[in-house]
């Protein structure tokens, strides 16, 4: 099997690639990667290997830049940090995700899954995409969404935030304590992350489904959302995408 490694951290590279040898010693590591760039030149001009294991935040970026520039077909095992890139990670060819400090055990966890679905989809047409979109089907939402607040990056669970709103071009979020938080993020990537439960009215705000008391009829057609928690700004929803939200609000 041969596999590509991407992270920055050499020493963590170097105990990755040892964990995966010990374990599989027909493993062939054909590259460590440091950096988005590094990554893109090499996909370019190599074959696609077998499997990827790959980190998310590199010195030149995240790793989702290389699979945004360069069309990846190897399933991908992300080891990372932070917990709050695992949606993203599985829409990117990830079929497994491990959190740092990984151990012998996780990797072989991981090694033993990729196998296991090779074997399944072995066959069956696209294997690579068939082990993707099946482990898509499976996971999880992220339960918390880490912001930015002074100095310090804090954990927010999901459950907990009103809305998300952009102001001035920045994405914040407002949780049901009234405490605002910024993030370096996409409204688009919020609303990826948090999943049903949340619905993009207009541009500007993804809100939660527990956070709405009412709708009621407002000027030119358009309905306003009414907060269980104040906010400053009224929330409008335009008559062309009101049906759609009363649909997904007689969910609740």
């Amino acid at each position: 099997m041969r596999v590509v490694i991407i992270e920055d951290e050499e020493l963590t590279a170097e105990d990755l690639q040892e964990s995966i040898q010990q374990l599989d010693d027909t493993v062939q590591v054909v590259a460590v990667l440091k950096s988005v760039k590094e990554a893109v030149a090499w996909f370019k001009k190599h074959d696609m290997p077998d499997l990827i294991f790959s980190d998310i935040q590199l010195g030149d970026g995240e790793s989702f830049d290389i699979y945004r520039m360069v069309n990846i077909t190897a399933p991908v095992i992300f080891c990372t940090a932070y917990d709050e890139y695992a949606l993203r990670a599985f829409k990117a060819n990830g079929i497994e995700y491990i959190l740092k400090p990984f151990t012998d055990a996780s990797i072989a966890d991981a090694i033993k899954k990729y196998n296991n679905l090779r074997r399944q989809f072995t066959g069956t047409g696209s294997a690579v995409n068939t082990i993707v979109e099946t482990v898509q089907q499976h996971t999880p939402q992220p339960t918390a969404i880490l912001v930015h607040y002074k100095d310090k990056i804090v954990p927010v669970r999901v459950e907990n935030i009103v809305l998300f709103y952009i102001e001035k071009e920045v994405l914040y979020l407002m949780t049901f304590d009234k405490q605002h938080y910024y993030l370096k993020k996409s409204l688009e990537e919020a609303e990826q992350l948090c999943g049903d439960e949340f619905f993009r009215v207009n541009r500007q705000f993804l809100v939660n489904r527990k956070a709405i008391k009412d709708a009621s009829h407002y000027v030119s057609r358009k309905l306003s959302v009414n907060l269980s928690v104040p906010f400053k700004e009224v929330i409008t929803i335009s008559k062309e995408k009101a049906p759609q939200f009363l649909a997904w609000l007689k969910e609740k």
